[in-house]
């Protein structure tokens, strides 16, 4: 091996590290708790009731936000243990969202608590309040959420899979795989069967 090759492997491990351990120090100092976790070129992270957990890496140009906009008392968004975020994911939360250990999203994954008001047509909707849509956003244990799916004011059960360009508005029990707009059950995993089956959209085997 070149010696400007270990030279460039030894300064890429070095710096690399500096950059790991000052991200580290700087979400700290911005969070209300970041662990052992990386955060990549975020395009906007705002509110002090955010909690970042050990082994989440947060990738390039996302966006977090927990802010009580529709008179909560506060808003809350939390991130478990080992969740992996895409590039350009949205998370909004107006009062509590929260994304259990080991989740996956793919890019383009937005997730919300709330919706923009509308309900008057004499008024510009951006001149409308933001309104709160149901207490909690959950996404469970294990679930990978597709290229473009967005959940709004819906959770998500355990070890789910959500198909590309979903949109989820009800909430997906453990164990399914979901696609559609709006997001409609397909397939659960049978554990007497030991595999996955298809269902009708209520979860029902066929």
């Amino acid at each position: 091996m070149k010696i400007s090759t270990v030279i460039h492997n030894i300064c890429s491990r070095y710096f690399g590290g500096i950059k790991v351990v000052f991200n580290r120090i700087y979400w700290k100092s911005r969070l209300s708790h970041f662990g052992k976790s990386i955060i990549v070129k975020p395009l906007r992270i705002e509110g002090e009731n955010i909690f970042i957990g050990d082994n989440v890496y947060i990738q390039y140009k996302t966006w977090l936000e927990a802010r009580p906009l529709t008179g909560e008392k506060e808003a809350y968004l939390e991130i478990q243990d080992g969740c992996v975020i895409g590039n350009f994911n949205e998370i909004y939360a107006t009062k509590r969202i929260i994304l259990e250990k080991d989740v996956l999203t793919a890019d383009r994954v937005y997730i919300s608590d709330n919706l923009h008001g509308y309900e008057n047509p004499n008024i510009p909707i951006v001149r409308q309040p933001i309104v709160q849509n149901g207490d909690e956003v959950r996404i469970g244990e294990g679930s990978w959420l597709g290229v473009g799916v967005a959940v709004v004011g819906a959770s998500i059960g355990k070890h789910c899979v959500i198909g590309a360009n979903a949109v989820v508005t009800k909430e997906i029990p453990d164990f399914c795989v979901a696609v559609g707009i709006p997001a409609k059950i397909i397939k659960r995993y049978d554990f007497e069967a030991g595999c996955w089956r298809k269902t009708n959209p209520d979860g029902t085997f066929k």
